[in-house]
């Protein structure tokens, strides 16, 4: 929590530095800020904290104890089970009360921050809304950042449109703490103003101004941004700032503006074309067959200027057409993205509580099956689990809002991908299995593999047995399994984020539309995870060196060099072959 608060700062530090504000200030920003991380970090909680609590206890032999008792594994979890369903609750209600409030007041305090010192609003490269102006600039420099660079001014005006353009090379801003004025001094540039006369022929013609200056001063006027009211909440109706009814709400607003945006569009588009008119008055004489066609009839009736006319008339009816209806598909489309988003959000809400009491079902049952507890390994395996979680949820929520999957599979395909893993550790730990067993798959491998080396070891069996029991001793005996036991748990960890990987960049690149940002999280995924996958492959590789040092000159060593070839793209096979072929060699020493 405190790291993602410490991102947060991190953030919005521009937003904050250097505008002289107080200290209650700031904690109000942290602290409307800290809400909105609880459905990043209450799910991660409850993972980390049930694989490392249950594998402690499983490491220790907590459970051993437990059953000889006649508790079992699900007794052992009914308690936590009951407190996490709680939790849950807990979760949705806060997704419905605490954030959407915290939210509001969120971004209405970061918009009050932004009028303390209007100068720092001046970002490069964008449109900034100044007082009556929108400014863009390619660089700020100077002490104070004074200095500007590329200025281009959009004036505003009374009348509804971009009218006056300023342009200069360079900038400066001049100001005092005492006055409400701004100056901003231009350098070599150019003001243009399109001029609007009140005819239509003059209108045809788009008369403008344009005049070139050395220097322009340009005054602003601050005295509305004096006494900026912090509590001030102009903006409450974003999809994150309401609650379960208000966002029912307003997607049937959005709803309806969609429909009738579209009715609109189709009963514009009939006007437009007459469409509505061709059957009224018209008379059919079903006896006489039309001879000619409606181009010939043109050309028959009508002279050179009236066809060329008449032509010009449909291609321009035909062109706005296509006009009107790509202005109204670009509308639909932000509509649409906007009703996608409060959807999501509305799911997003009832998504939080179940995905919190599912993890649990993870990483109480994965925790009882890998035996391991504290900061080690149970942080690696619970911080990919819920990196898997959280960018499936990323990705198939940026196709939602693009349109590509409904908003409803957006909000709940990551929690319906984890609950079928939920109920498949549970029942594994309840009933005292490991983490995956593959003999269904595995044994027709195995029997390929070692058809001609069974045969072999069937007829020499009793005699290298007694050789390599009266040559191995028992410290050995104890080192060699010892480390069959840890290439046994790093390579089905290996296998297990092999599959892992594969699944999610599959499952992305199907439901992504978005090319760019999607791309961007699959590197950083497939970053994260293959440096787990390396580390915990190198380890299983030294375990199998290592089994097979102690055993050098007793029993056949196969390639270890083949492990590190075709272990990387196609472990699966080399996790077969090699978990087989360690058993089988640990079964002639014992």
């Amino acid at each position: 929590m405190f790291i993602l608060l410490l991102q947060t700062i991190w953030l919005f530090i521009s937003e904050l530095a250097g505008k002289d504000l107080d200290f209650a200030v700031i904690i109000k920003f942290l602290t409307y800020a800290t809400p909105r991380l609880i459905p990043m970090v209450l799910p991660l909680t409850i993972l980390l904290t049930s694989i490392m609590i249950f594998g402690n206890f499983a490491e220790n032999y907590e459970f051993a104890a437990m059953k000889s008792s006649g508790i079992s594994l699900q007794r052992a979890m009914r308690t936590l089970a009951v407190f996490i369903f709680f939790v849950g609750i807990g979760a949705f209600l806060f997704s419905n009360t605490v954030i959407p409030s915290s939210e509001r007041k969120f971004v209405n305090l970061r918009k009050n921050i932004v009028k303390v010192k209007p100068a720092m609003v001046i970002t490069p490269n964008q449109f900034n809304d100044l007082g009556d102006i929108n400014i863009r600039v390619s660089e700020k420099y100077g002490d104070n950042d004074q200095f500007l660079k590329d200025v281009i001014i959009h004036k505003k005006g009374a009348r509804l449109g971009n009218f006056t353009v300023i342009k200069a090379t360079d900038g400066e801003l001049q100001g005092s703490i005492d006055s409400d004025l701004i100056t901003l001094i231009l350098n070599d540039g150019n003001y243009y103003e399109e001029v609007q006369p009140k005819s239509p022929k003059k209108k045809k013609k788009l008369p403008f101004a344009k005049t070139h200056f050395k220097q322009y001063a340009l005054n602003i006027d601050l005295s509305s941004l004096d006494n900026v009211d912090m509590d001030a909440q102009q903006y409450s109706k974003g999809y994150n700032m309401l609650n379960v009814n208000g966002l029912r709400e307003q997607i049937d607003t959005l709803s309806i503006q969609v429909n009738d945006e579209i009715n609109a569009t189709e009963d514009d588009v009939n006007r437009r074309n007459g469409f509505k008119e061709l059957n009224r008055n018209l008379k059919i004489d079903t006896l006489k067959k039309a001879t000619k066609d409606t181009l010939d009839l043109i050309e028959d009736r009508f002279n050179t200027k009236q066809k060329s006319q008449i032509y010009n008339l449909a291609f321009s009816n035909a062109d706005g057409v296509i006009r009107r209806i790509q202005t109204a598909k670009r509308s639909l489309e932000v509509k649409k993205r906007a009703l996608n988003k409060y959807e999501m959000s509305l799911h997003d809400k009832y998504a939080l509580g179940i995905a919190c009491v599912l993890l649990f079902f993870v990483g109480a049952p994965l925790g009882a099956i890998i035996r391991k507890g504290g900061l080690g390994l149970p942080i690696v395996i619970g911080v990919v689990l819920f990196l898997t979680y959280h960018f499936i949820g990323i990705f198939a929520k940026n196709g939602a809002e693009e349109g590509g999957v409904p908003p409803f599979v957006g909000s709940w395909l990551s929690t319906f991908i984890i609950f079928p893993l939920s109920i498949f550790l549970t029942y594994r730990a309840t009933r005292d299995r490991g983490l995956a067993s593959f003999d269904i798959v595995v044994q027709p491998i195995r029997d390929f593999f070692n058809k001609r080396s069974n045969k072999k070891d069937r007829i020499n069996s009793s005699s290298i047995d007694q050789e390599i029991n009266i040559e191995i001793g028992q410290n050995t005996l104890v080192e060699v399994e010892k480390d069959r036991t840890n290439f046994k748990e790093n390579s089905s960890l290996v296998f297990t984020l092999f599959l892992l990987l594969l699944i999610v960049n599959i499952v992305i690149t199907l439901i992504s539309k978005d090319a760019g940002g999607n791309k961007t999280m699959l590197l950083v995924f497939n970053g994260l995870g293959g440096v787990s996958y390396l580390t915990f492959f190198i380890k299983s590789y030294f375990n199998l060196k290592n089994f097979y040092t102690k055993l050098k000159g007793l029993i056949n060593e196969p390639s270890l060099i083949l492990f590190l070839i075709l272990g990387i793209p196609l472990f699966p096979i080399v996790y077969f072959f090699y978990n087989n072929r360690v058993n089988k060699d640990l079964k002639k020493i014992r």
